[in-house]
C-alpha cells in the first residue's frame, strides 16, 4: 500500500460523463441518471483498503442521510480486480448489500472514469455543483485508521451542505489520502509524472 493524496483537481473542473455498470443491479450508470439532483458526489472507493474500511460506516451514513434530499452520490471502485480480487464486481456487491448503500456502487473496469476524473486513492471525492462543475475535493474528515480521531465526515459533510444550500464553501479544501488506486499493469495514468 502506497499513501497517496488526491491530485486536488482543479475546482470548476466539469464533471467528466462515463457509462459504468453498477455492480448489485447490473444496470449502466452515468451522469444523466443524475440530472434530476442539484448536486452530485463522485467518491471512488473499493473493499480492500484500510481507509475505505476505516470510513465505510460513514459512507453509508451519508447515503441514509442524503438519501431524500438534492445530492446524488456514485461510488465507482476501479482497482484491478485480477490482482486484488476483494476489488471485484461481486465482492463489491458483498459490500454494497452488507453496508446497505442507498446509491450505486459501480465497476470502472477499465479504469478510464478514474483517470478522467485523476482519482488517485481510495477514498477520493469529488463533490460537483447543479452545473456539474467542481464544488469541493478533498478528504471525508481528518481521521484516519491510526491517529485515533473521530470519523465525522465533517469536512465532506460541510461541502455537501453549502453546495446544497447555493453558498460558497469557506473552509480549507484538504486533500483525501488513502490507498493508491491499484492500476492495471501499464496502465498508470500520466498524472503521476
Amino acid at each position: 500500500m502506497a499513501l497517496t493524496a488526491s491530485t486536488m483537481l482543479p475546482v470548476g473542473t466539469k464533471a467528466p460523463d462515463f457509462h459504468l455498470p453498477e455492480v448489485v443491479s447490473n444496470k449502466t450508470i452515468s451522469l444523466s441518471t443524475f440530472a434530476d439532483k442539484k448536486a452530485l458526489l463522485v467518491m471512488f472507493i473499493c473493499r480492500h483498503c484500510p481507509f475505505v474500511k476505516h470510513v465505510q460506516k460513514e459512507l453509508a451514513q451519508l447515503g441514509e442521510d442524503y438519501f431524500a434530499s438534492d445530492l446524488a452520490i456514485a461510488a465507482i471502485s476501479t482497482n484491478d480486480a485480477k490482482n486484488y480480487p476483494d476489488d471485484a464486481p461481486e465482492s463489491l456487491k458483498a459490500m454494497a448489500t452488507e453496508l446497505g448503500f442507498k446509491f450505486p456502487l459501480c465497476y470502472d473496469e477499465t479504469q478510464e472514469t478514474a483517470k478522467a476524473y485523476t482519482a488517485a486513492c481510495t477514498p477520493d471525492f469529488f463533490l460537483f455543483d447543479s452545473e456539474r462543475k467542481l464544488f469541493y475535493r478533498g478528504q471525508l474528515d481528518d481521521s484516519r485508521p491510526s491517529n485515533g480521531k473521530p470519523v465525522t465526515g465533517a469536512d465532506l459533510r460541510a461541502a455537501i451542505e453549502a453546495v446544497l444550500a447555493s453558498k460558497p464553501l469557506e473552509s480549507e479544501q484538504k486533500p483525501s489520502v488513502g490507498c493508491n488506486i491499484k492500476w492495471k499493469p501499464g496502465n498508470e495514468p500520466s498524472y503521476f509524472g
